[in-house]
């Protein structure tokens, strides 16, 4: 009996995604890809975004050889018929697909007969055990550290018998310096970088092609890539990172320095969203180096942290939280972005902070957490603008954006859209944070302690009327009451909101 052909999309790259144990695909089963432009001509992607997707796709289908029918389509529905399943009602045979990362992907093939959909693959649990353990502790609002106290017991990650390895749970208390004084970058070594090949030069010519002919249009810059493509190279990158960067991980992991936007980050977020590797090979990596005496506890918490913890969470709660998650806005923040945020105008923002981190976005399409949290999310947050809207830009914008991965993690942590049931309060901060965690503030034309006048730091001014604007609701969460009550204190209050009003959205 032929088996049925299996179809990988663009973030299942990996071998886990073609393992046949565990009710994955036949072991010989042929299979499908498909490369539909229409999901760029939809909406306008970062440009390093786009080649990088690509490139990993065409890359995977060379590395498959004849096994593999590679389809280039104007839509999915197109590359099917090509491909010999667009029949009447999606006919013309069955097909396997491992479950997808997005609803309106899943939707896709579930709207279509003769396709059968697999478990998810790339991920710690599946969905049924998170369910599970959901329904266990109850409830609307289900906290990151007791998931991922279970994730740890569960798959025995970093424990010691019953207890977590080293007597705590949670060692965020040792990852939160700031960067060293007097420093620009810090003393560890570079990240992997790939070398790009002839498969990334034929996508770079296509790319160019469409822009000229008004197929597609683009933000950001397309400059050599930066990320893995391949199982090849995302195995280097992980290598790299554990044997050499690893140690430094921790101490630095919420730390900003302008010329270092790397730092001691894994930037292994990329070939994990692209299936090129597996999750649980991340973390035991990282438990071998500390029990190896390699890597310091704090750091290699951190990163299992990262990976067992947050990414395991988000992904899970995408899926269990429903599509009307989306639409959530329980500040009713409403205005639309700003040209100058859309277009990654990085020259057109006079404060330091917010210019060099749009332009980490806007040249690479990719900055680590505190950049994205308590800069530019904190932007989006002290402004109001549209979380729906800030959502779609982290998506388009950031190399490793998927809807799994941007939908919680911007309504929910970010932009606070779902009053709490993420996290348990608004993250945002005035100036004074970003001063003391990175060296941004010191060439600044604002001053981070100045609410006011000529140097009036934009994210101090703008903390405070975020305050002021949501007093009656921030006063009821317990985490956020003293600082509501220091507005009483503020004898510019009136001034700084008439200064903030002013400013309107302009970039600041």
């Amino acid at each position: 009996m032929t088996p049925r052909t299996h179809w990988l999309f663009g973030d299942q790259l990996g071998p886990h995604f073609l393992d046949p144990r565990d009710g994955g695909p036949d072991a010989h089963a042929p299979l499908l890809m498909i490369e539909a432009r229409s999901v760029l001509h939809r909406r306008r992607f970062h440009r390093a975004k786009a080649h990088l997707v690509l490139s990993a796709m065409r890359h995977r289908a060379a590395e498959l050889g004849d096994r593999v029918r590679y389809v280039k389509a104007r839509t999915y529905a197109e590359g099917l018929a090509e491909a010999g399943f667009g029949g009447e009602g999606g006919g013309g045979g069955r097909l396997t697909v491992c479950h997808p990362t997005s609803r309106a992907a899943l939707d896709l093939v579930t709207a279509r007969d003769g396709i059968d959909v697999l478990p998810a693959r790339g991920f710690l649990l599946a969905h049924e055990e998170f369910g599970a353990w959901a329904k266990e502790h109850g409830g609307d609002r289900l906290r990151m550290e007791g998931f991922y106290r279970w994730v740890r017991r569960e798959h025995d990650l970093l424990m010691d018998g019953d207890e977590p390895a080293g007597g705590t749970w949670n060692l965020d208390h040792d990852n939160r310096e700031p960067p060293p004084r007097g420093v620009e970058t810090l003393d560890v070594p570079a990240p992997y970088r790939p070398r790009e090949d002839e498969i990334d030069d034929e996508v770079r010519r296509d790319l160019d092609r469409w822009e000229r002919d008004g197929e597609v249009a683009f933000v950001g810059r397309d400059g050599p890539r930066h990320f893995p493509v391949t199982r090849r190279e995302a195995l280097a990158a992980l290598r790299r990172f554990i044997a050499e960067r690893l140690g430094d991980f921790g101490r630095y992991e919420d730390a900003m320095l302008a010329a270092d936007p790397v730092m001691s980050h894994s930037l292994l977020s990329v070939p994990l969203n692209l299936g090129l590797l597996d999750p649980a090979e991340c973390v035991e990596r990282a438990e071998q180096a500390w029990r190896a005496g390699e890597a310091p506890l704090n750091s290699v918490e951190g990163f299992v942290r990262q990976i067992a913890g947050w990414r395991e969470y988000v992904w899970q709660l995408y899926w269990h939280f429903g599509e009307e998650y989306r639409h959530r806005n329980a500040l009713r923040h409403r205005a639309p972005l700003p040209d100058w945020f859309l277009g990654l105008d990085a020259d057109a923002v006079t404060a330091n902070c917010l210019s060099t981190v749009l332009a980490q976005v806007r040249d690479t399409g990719w900055t680590h957490h505190i950049p994205r949290l308590m800069v530019l999310g904190s932007r989006a947050l002290q402004d109001g603008w549209d979380p729906a809207a800030v959502t779609d830009w982290f998506h388009r914008c950031f190399v490793d954006g998927y809807d799994w991965v941007m939908l919680p993690n911007v309504v929910g942590m970010s932009q606070y859209a779902d009053g709490g049931r993420m996290t348990t309060k608004p993250y945002t901060s005035g100036g004074a944070y970003i001063n003391r965690m990175s060296d941004l503030c010191g060439p600044c034309a604002y001053r981070p302690a100045d609410r006011t006048g000529e140097h009036a730091c934009p994210y101090t001014a703008g903390y405070w009327a975020f305050l002021h604007r949501h007093r009656p609701s921030l006063s009821a969460n317990h985490r956020m009451a003293r600082a509501v009550k220091g507005l009483d204190r503020l004898k510019d209050l009136d001034g700084l909101l008439e200064e903030i009003a002013e400013r309107g959205d302009r970039a600041p």
